[in-house]
């Protein structure tokens, strides 16, 4: 097992810094002038103010010079500070990260509670009336935009109940936990709930092939009653396909922080993102990529480790 996870570790740098490169080069693809955008409403930039600019950022130099700077210093750990704040990247991620990653585990959680048991009810009671309800549930939240059930529940909020309303400031964790908890609670199950259809859906036509086959019906056979060939036999050998999308699927939920953040005004990375896109933030957009980019790697190597645990026939050695 510890082979075969330095095998998968060095693999992994390889991967790590073509994600580097691409993202260096696409940021810098993104169409405007930042020195236009330093310069505000206060009228053109001279070019001798423009070229003080520009040296002071290193941007003046070119792509080549400028990748292989940026990406010594993010070897040290080191992401750069940003355009126009002034503040180093990885200051400004560590305070917003914990943030994004409560909200997306919250609904990472939410996501597992609604789709798997609803995924498994509708396999051991297919072509039933359980079984349309599932299926149709899963469709209906595939079909609705995660964001368009933010926008309605706010407005509904507004008018009918209290709720759902974005509060106006942000009360962390660690102040107030039952506060955190009450404000994350809506933005999560939108979250979850969102993702909760596909899981749904993956967990139900996974647990079908599962029952379908020899030794299950063998159980079966024996008399088990259905919670134990469900629970013992089906089960586990129904999640390990499952694991691979909850695994996967945490990223997705990072990524998909970006708009509810916004709407609910909660400080997180996703709308430090926005934010760093509209005023062409380059050390911001490139250190919010990469950060992502490692949580995707790592999380295929933790699905990976997790087949061990719930098969015993896969091994590592």
């Amino acid at each position: 097992m510890q082979r075969y996870i330095l095998q998968r570790l060095l693999l992994m740098i390889p991967t790590l810094v073509g994600v580097t490169m691409v993202v260096f080069l696409m940021v810098r693809l993104i169409p405007g002038d930042i020195v236009s955008l330093m310069a505000g409403d206060f009228g053109a930039v001279s070019p001798e103010q423009k070229q003080r600019i520009l040296e002071e950022f290193g941007l003046h130099e070119n792509i080549a010079v400028q990748y292989v700077r940026w990406f010594g210093r993010l070897v040290q750990l080191d992401m750069g500070t940003s355009l126009l704040s002034g503040r180093t990247v990885t200051s400004e991620l560590a305070a917003r990260l914990p943030v994004t990653l409560e909200l997306g585990v919250l609904a990472l959680l939410t996501s597992i509670v609604i789709g798997i048991p609803i995924g498994i009810i509708s396999a051991i009671r297919q072509n039933s009336f359980a079984d349309y309800a599932g299926r149709s549930l899963a469709i209906g939240i595939l079909a609705a935009p995660n964001f368009w059930i933010a926008l309605i529940l706010i407005v509904m909020a507004a008018r009918y109940f209290t709720w759902g309303v974005p509060p106006r400031t942000y009360v962390h964790l660690t102040e107030d936990p039952i506060g955190n908890l009450k404000m994350m609670f809506v933005p999560a199950m939108i979250l979850g709930g969102a993702s909760s259809g596909a899981l749904m859906r993956y967990t139900r036509t996974t647990m079908l092939e599962v029952l379908r086959q020899d030794y299950v019906r063998t159980a079966w056979s024996k008399g088990l009653n259905e919670r134990a060939v469900v629970t013992r036999h089906a089960l586990r050998n129904a999640l390990i396909p499952v694991v691979t999308v909850i695994g996967l699927g945490l990223p997705s939920l990072l990524g998909g922080t970006v708009i509810i953040e916004s709407i609910y005004g909660i400080p997180g990375m996703g709308r430090y993102y926005i934010a760093a896109i509209n005023q062409l933030d380059f050390p911001v957009i490139q250190g919010i990529n990469i950060l992502i980019a490692f949580m995707v790697v790592f999380s295929n190597l933790g699905v990976d480790l997790i087949y061990a645990v719930l098969d015993p026939r896969i091994s590592y050695g």
